[in-house]
């Protein structure tokens, strides 16, 4: 499994892996629990590879932002998001210390802090953008 196969589906819990093209939109597979679906066309579905956070400075990829994190974990899960947000920023900011505090919201972090989590429970240890 690659970073570039991961999508996010508005309206969905978790993460999905990109497994084919259907008729009506694309088939994919839960990486919470395996289970295959369906995604219709007019679904919002976003590839991880096409988010970006706000810094002071430049956005950065999410796929860097995950980097930094595995390096910063050396492997392993992120703090839990049951922790609370407090612990969450504490967490996002040791990691990528010039976020923009005001465009980020504790929602963002929560959920980037999932997503981390969940990737690296499916095994995924490189997050690397495709070169075009």
């Amino acid at each position: 499994m690659e970073f570039k196969d991961i999508l996010a589906i508005s309206g969905q819990p978790g993460l999905f892996r990109y497994v084919a093209q259907s008729r009506n939109g694309f088939i994919v597979e839960s990486l919470i629990d395996g289970k295959r679906m369906n995604a219709s066309a007019s679904s919002r579905i976003s590839a991880l590879t096409e988010i970006s956070m706000f810094t002071e400075g430049e956005d950065i990829p999410l796929a860097e932002v995950f980097t930094k994190m595995y390096a910063y974990t050396e492997g392993k899960q992120g703090p839990s998001t049951k922790e609370g947000n407090a612990r969450l920023k504490e967490f996002f900011g040791v990691v990528i210390p010039d976020y923009d505090r005001e465009r980020v919201h504790d929602s963002d972090i929560k959920k980037a802090v999932s997503w981390f989590n969940m990737l690296v429970a499916a095994g995924i240890e490189k997050f690397e953008i495709p070169e075009e």
